[in-house]
Order: structure tokens, then sequence, then C-alpha cells
């Protein structure tokens, strides 16, 4: 409640004394007179005012002020920097979660990659023998149906009599195609010139 009064008689002493200035001392400022020289005459009559008591009350309220706005604005980034820390821990714990989560994933895809790599080595072996077992004009009509990557896997995995017999049946095109992913396939498993 003081300091809300303190405030209120500050104001009006600035209002009665800028008042007194303007009205009591007579100051009349012409249009054409330089900014500089009515400055200095009203700064002259202010300092030569007993009223200016006032103005020191004036700048000590506003220190006061300034001081108190510092408090609060170290109090206030204290407290933003609270929450963003807060805000960053939670973060960190859902991140840590969803690595959990993704770790577990991970897991599972490797463990069933590797049940599917077992079975495709059974089974290729088992297809291979299959086909050894065909004759070749059969294996090239089965063969041409299926998927080119696994047939040219199949082809490889023959003996090469029997892989040329069986490209000898095949369509022009197809065996062709097969041919050009076994040297794919086979340049790719070479080691590249370190030169």
């Amino acid at each position: 409640m003081t300091t809300r009064l303190t405030i209120i008689r500050t104001r009006r002493f600035a209002a009665v004394i800028g008042l007194a200035l303007a009205a009591g001392y007579g100051v009349a400022i012409p249009a054409q007179a330089e900014t500089a020289d009515t400055t200095e005459v009203l700064n002259d009559r202010i300092s030569n005012d007993p009223g200016t008591e006032g103005a020191v009350e004036q700048k000590s309220y506003e220190s006061e002020i300034e001081a108190y706005c510092a408090n609060i604005a170290d109090a206030a980034r204290d407290q933003r920097y609270l929450r963003q820390k807060n805000e960053l821990e939670s973060l960190k714990v859902k991140v840590d979660e969803r690595i959990a989560v993704l770790e577990q994933r991970r897991d599972e895809y490797e463990k069933w990659l590797g049940k599917r790599d077992d079975f495709m080595k059974v089974a290729e072996g088992t297809l291979v023998d299959i086909y050894k077992k065909m004759r070749p004009d059969a294996a090239a009509a089965q063969l041409s149906l299926i998927n080119p990557g696994v047939a040219a896997a199949i082809v490889m995995k023959l003996n090469a009599r029997l892989s040329s017999q069986i490209l000898n049946e095949m369509d022009p095109e197809k065996a062709a195609g097969l041919a050009g992913i076994i040297a794919n396939a086979a340049a790719a498993e070479q080691p590249k010139d370190p030169s």
C-alpha cells in the first residue's frame, strides 16, 4: 500500500513540477527556437528550483524499480531454465523408451532373419537336389516360370554340364537374362583390385 502511495505521490509531484515550470515561470517557447536553447533554459530553472528534491526521489525510485526488475528477471530466468531442464529430462525418458522398443524390434527381426536364412539354406539345398534329378527340358520350363534371381541361384549351384543343358532348353531371352544375373553375381563376389 505504501509503495502505491509513493508512486502516486511521485507522479503527482512530477505533474505539479511540470505545470509550475510551464505556467509559474512563464516559459514561452517560440516555434522557431532551437530545442537545445529551450532545454538549457528549462534545466537552469529546474536546477534553481527548490522542488528538485522530487526529481532526486524519482531517480532513486527508478533505480529501485530497475533493481526489482533485475531481481525478478533472474528468478524468471531460473524458472525458465528449470522448466526447460524438466522438458529435456522428459524428452530423454521418451527417447530412451523408444530406443528400448527399437532394440527389442531389432532383436526380433534378427531372430526372424536367422530363422529365414536357415530355412533358405535347407530349402536351397533341397531345391537344388530336386532340379538335379529333373530332366533338363522340364527343369528349363520350371525355371523360366520362377523369379529370375532364384532361378539364377539354382542354376549356379548345379554342375556346369546340367546348367548348360537347362539353359540350352530355355527360351533364349530368359537364358540370357539368367546368364547376366549369374555373371553379375560372380563379379560381385570377386574382390576389387586395390590399385
